[in-house]
């Protein structure tokens, strides 16, 4: 039987959703191993002079705990 644990993690972007979403797996990445699964929970942007300015997310994301 496995075990998992999750962690939520807020990330941005100026390029897009999918961008802000790997910035918040790949610095996860850093630090922990063996990724499962995303589950983004909420998706915002920021506004600036009519424009969207940062693409922000919440993300969940699960892991295998190490035995």
């Amino acid at each position: 039987m496995a075990i998992m644990k999750s962690i939520e993690v807020m990330s941005e972007s100026s390029k897009s959703f999918e961008d802000a979403i790997q910035n918040a797996i790949t610095r996860s990445s850093k630090t922990i191993k063996d990724i499962q699964s995303a589950n983004i929970k909420n998706m915002k942007t920021t506004v600036k002079d009519g424009k969207i300015d940062k693409y922000r997310v919440n993300v969940k994301i699960t892991f295998k705990v190490s035995d």
